[in-house]
């Protein structure tokens, strides 16, 4: 098994346990609303590569980076090696808290 997975799979174990207290911290109805208005278009078909929501495997290495990191993605954007976070997903009027919001929404979502 590589060091990468086997390192994944550590670290998504560890969250698994933590996610709970880490989750209560987001509000998981508002975060369903910023998908509905633009996290949708990407992550429902996997538009230019973008991981789809409920794909766990495609989230799994995504989610072991942390929820700090994925929101900070989320916010600044991102050019990974498969597809484009724009910032905000676009929309530059969402707040910093609506964005983590929205990452909660998928991560609870997809793993």
């Amino acid at each position: 098994m590589s060091r990468f997975l086997l390192a994944a799979l550590c670290a998504f174990f560890v969250l698994s346990f933590s996610g709970i207290d880490a989750m209560a911290a987001y509000d998981l109805k508002a975060g369903k609303s910023v998908y509905d208005t633009a996290c949708i278009v990407c992550h429902k078909t996997g538009m230019g590569g973008t991981p789809k929501l409920g794909d766990k495997a495609a989230w799994a290495p995504r989610i072991a980076q942390g929820m700090d990191v994925l929101i900070s993605k989320s916010i600044k954007g991102f050019q990974g090696k498969t597809g484009l976070m724009p910032a905000k997903g676009g929309n530059l009027e969402f707040t910093d808290a609506q964005i983590g919001n929205s990452v909660a929404y998928i991560v609870e979502n997809s793993k």
